[in-house]
């Protein structure tokens, strides 16, 4: 039962294939729709006959936990989700430089960015919130999810401007550096 749980938990992280995504988002649905939260029961019977379903909401909270811990940038003050979001900028322009990949990033950056919260980040935080697991913290992510998204829609065209002159300058400075032998 541990293995398949932690095997559960690393495919959780795993954000583009749309499918399991799907499933797990049925998969909390069905499980927290029924059960509208976390309910504890203070009967012993009704605890064994219902270990099942709480093994189940345990298991999809943790999985919704380890997303959230791959995304948690995305839902905290607006400073740190645009630090994290450069550093990935520059990680993705330094592979699309070096050949790794064939798209530019900064070339639809911007709207992918509101599509990521709109379909993943924002969904992702309510659940977290709606589940009750984390108390007021799971309200707190959501809304910094929600102003971050907003921010983005703002200032984003900007950030992803002044994020492309960053590039041009360090691969500038790169260029012109001397290449130092390993």
């Amino acid at each position: 039962r541990f293995r398949q749980m932690l095997v559960n938990l690393v495919l959780a992280t795993d954000l583009m294939d749309k499918k399991l995504n799907q499933r797990r988002v049925a998969r909390w649905e069905k499980c927290f729709s029924k059960s509208n939260g976390l309910e504890s029961s203070t009967e012993e019977s009704d605890r064994e006959s219902s270990q099942p379903s709480i093994d189940l909401e345990a298991t999809l909270i943790l999985e919704n936990l380890m997303q959230a811990s791959d995304l948690s940038h995305l839902m905290q003050h607006w400073h740190i989700y645009r630090k994290w979001n450069k550093d990935f900028f520059l990680e993705c322009s330094a592979a699309y430089m070096d050949g790794r990949v064939d798209n530019d990033p900064a070339e639809g950056w911007y709207k992918g960015e509101i599509g990521f919260f709109d379909f993943v980040v924002i969904p992702l935080a309510k659940r977290l919130s709606d589940s009750g697991a984390f108390g007021v913290v799971g309200s707190e992510l959501s809304e910094y999810a929600a102003k971050n998204r907003y921010e983005w829609e703002e200032k984003g065209n900007e950030a992803v401007a002044e994020m492309v002159e960053y590039v041009r300058e360090v691969s500038t400075i790169k260029e012109l550096a001397p290449q130092q032998p390993l």
